[in-house]
């Protein structure tokens, strides 16, 4: 098939003076393009790279794509992921992974949360702040965990991002404020470990919007693969890091990464965190692949708490979570990306006119 690969590089995105050093932390690298390339070459597919901005209205057209591999993250806006697919859509151009609405609803974290609760999916309870004088709810309490609303990639994720009092609060609302100028999301900061699921294929029937409020109905999970968890190893990082998924992380110390995976966890909680991404998966309306990430209550007997979903997690083979969940299932980088163009092809109901590589079962 003729694919387009459609993302941001990081050294297309525009600078200014004065912007935040985690600007563009989102937007992928040259090597993460090259290897999605190549996989997809490897798969027998006619690929081409097309950065994903306003250009797509003319590019498209004239290449022709019987499908496009969509990453792209966007350059600006609340829904800036939302908009390559939306210019697909009027195009009628198919692509890879979750659509329009999806994109929009799980970059906005507040708004994730409210369906995730509508849905009695349990997730950190939280407030939204629109300027840092806002009164904190009484139901809050400390420790609590501070983060923009609207950004991936642990950007505006440091130790100081726990905060304890009043004071602690005020000090990092003020900074994130100043530095994202967006919402700003604060929920209880759950004590305990962090995992992350990552998850492949679509639901197929029966698919029920609404989660059955009866504990023993059937738990819907068909069409889906679930990779092992990865849980970071935190201990390998330094103290001042205070067990928390930072920015630098996922950033600065990317190439070295620590990490178990599978994570050390019982067969019955990782059932239970299967089910939860399952779950989020279906009531956030995704497609293809996505990732959820969860932190677990030292406090609760480990009980699962999920943070966020990521429609379109990092590709990147070298670092990138779920790539290293994969590789820990058995499969290849080539196997992985293959698979979720498969998917969407599938979806689409389109023909596939090379030979698929072998996939894991």
């Amino acid at each position: 098939m003729r694919v387009a690969l459609l993302a941001n590089l990081q050294k297309n995105a525009p600078t200014w003076p004065g912007m935040p050093a985690d600007r563009w932390d989102d937007l992928d690298s040259q090597e993460t393009i090259d290897a999605i390339l190549a996989a997809l070459r490897a798969g027998g597919h006619d690929a081409t790279f097309v950065e994903g901005n306003l250009s797509l209205l003319e590019t498209l057209p004239r290449l022709q794509p019987d499908i496009c591999f969509n990453i792209c993250e966007g350059h600006w806006g609340d829904s800036r992921e939302a908009q390559v697919p939306a210019i697909l859509e009027m195009l009628r151009i198919p692509y890879t992974g979750s659509g329009v609405l999806t994109l929009a609803l799980t970059l906005d974290k507040p708004m994730t949360k409210r369906v995730l609760a509508y849905h009695n999916l349990a997730t950190p309870a939280f407030q939204t702040f629109e300027r840092v004088t806002e009164p904190l709810d009484p139901d809050m309490r400390f420790p609590l965990f501070v983060k923009p609303s609207r950004e991936g990639t642990g950007m505006g994720i440091t130790a100081e991002s726990i905060v304890h009092d009043e004071r602690q609060l005020r000090i990092q609302l003020r900074r994130q404020f100043d530095t994202y100028d967006q919402p700003i999301l604060v929920e209880r900061f759950i004590e305990g470990r962090e995992v992350t699921l990552g998850l492949l294929g679509n639901l197929t029937s029966p698919v029920a919007w609404r989660l059955p409020e009866d504990l023993e109905a059937p738990r819907i999970s068909r069409g889906l693969h679930f990779f092992p968890p990865l849980e970071v190893d935190m201990t390998r990082y330094p103290e001042e890091e205070a067990g928390v998924y930072t920015s630098r992380m996922k950033t600065e110390w990317a190439n070295q990464f620590y990490y178990h995976c599978p994570a050390p966890l019982p067969a019955e909680l990782v059932e239970e965190l299967n089910w939860l991404a399952a779950a989020t998966f279906r009531v956030t309306g995704c497609f293809d692949v996505g990732r959820v990430d969860f932190r677990l209550d030292a406090h609760d007997n480990d009980k699962p708490y999920i943070l966020e979903i990521n429609p379109l997690p990092g590709l990147n083979p070298g670092y990138s979570d779920l790539p290293l969940e994969a590789q820990a299932d058995g499969w290849t980088f080539e196997q992985l990306v293959n698979r979720i163009l498969t998917e969407a092809i599938d979806r689409y109901g389109l023909t596939e006119t090379v030979p698929a590589l072998s996939m894991p079962i």
